[in-house]
């Protein structure tokens, strides 16, 4: 039995992966078919698309009523992104940083997970206003992105353009099969985790910080790792920035405007961490514009002494 849920889980994963690649690879093409500036499918479409599982096993869990499942997979994976992820991509190549990632994206990602922290302790749990306020901050992101590129500030992301043989109905399929995907693999990896925590007597936040948070981050882990490798650094930071931020106000938000999500106690230590986990980011970056590999090995043992803490709370 507790194996085939481990094989559950593993499929859900792959589901969730492959779902959300065939999304963004016909959602991009598509939307430059129709000449929208990449900018905006960057911070739209692909940062949905990388922050799919993520939004796909939230509002599934928040649905289910595993309301533990739903916060700790969106702690887990932002603290997991910053720590880990760009911990080994820094060690694989250091990793450029621009200007406007310091002076405004990390410290934004970092008062909005306060924020966060903020509308969990003072009601208990992330309502609807609180999840409609997060969308509203999402919107006016990525309209000040927009106003920064316009301005030669900012660079967007390169996309190759739809050629003539990606056929409009083709595109828009593989986007329905990716969705399809995402909601199915979503909710096999959610019945499985949950499954598994309770066969090995683990809650489920632990399941989501540690396991679920590490099944959705793969698409970060994978996108930076290999952009570092490429030495295409922007990319790798910028992912990752992206991601938490979206993780927050979209994945979050949404999952709360549906139904509101409990918030207890056991989630502050988290949640500071994941507003920690950012200022160390920002500080490691800040004089040299860069996250070296020294760098990178202090955040892999941070992750490590996280990692270690959360099994002593189990």
């Amino acid at each position: 039995m507790i194996i085939l849920q481990f094989v559950l889980l593993v499929v859900g994963f792959a589901l969730l992966m492959k779902g959300a690649d065939w999304f963004v690879d016909g959602a991009s093409k598509i939307a430059d078919k129709f000449g929208i500036p990449h900018l905006v499918i960057g911070l739209t479409i692909v940062a949905f698309g990388t922050s799919a599982p993520e939004a796909a096993v939230s509002i599934s869990a928040a649905l289910k009523g595993s309301v533990d499942l739903s916060i700790s997979n969106v702690l887990g994976s932002n603290i997991m992104n910053v720590l880990l992820i760009l911990g080994l991509s820094a060690v694989i190549y250091p990793l450029a940083v621009k200007k406007s990632a310091i002076r405004f994206d990390i410290p934004f990602v970092f008062l909005v997970t306060l924020l966060m922290l903020a509308f969990g302790v003072a009601d208990g749990n992330i309502g609807r206003s609180d999840g409609l306020i997060f969308w509203a901050l999402l919107v006016l992101y990525i309209g000040y992105m927009i106003r920064l590129t316009k301005k030669g500030q900012a660079d967007g992301e390169d996309f190759e353009a739809a050629g003539e043989a990606d056929k409009l109905w083709k595109l828009v399929l593989l986007i329905l099969v990716g969705i399809v995907m995402i909601v199915v693999g979503s909710d096999v990896t959610v019945d499985a985790a949950s499954n598994i925590a309770m066969e090995f007597g683990m809650t489920e936040r632990l399941i989501g910080l540690t396991i679920v948070a590490f099944g959705t981050s793969l698409p970060e882990l994978v996108t930076s790792c290999i952009a570092a490798k490429r030495k295409e650094t922007d990319i790798a930071v910028g992912n990752i920035v992206g991601s938490n931020l979206f993780n927050i106000l979209f994945v979050l938000g949404s999952s709360a405007v549906i139904t509101p999500v409990a918030y207890t106690s056991e989630f502050i230590f988290d949640n500071v961490a994941a507003a920690l986990v950012m200022v160390v980011l920002w500080l490691l970056v800040l004089r040299k514009q860069r996250l070296n590999r020294f760098g990178g090995i202090l955040m892999l043992a941070l992750y490590a002494v996280y990692f270690v803490n959360l099994l002593m709370q189990a």
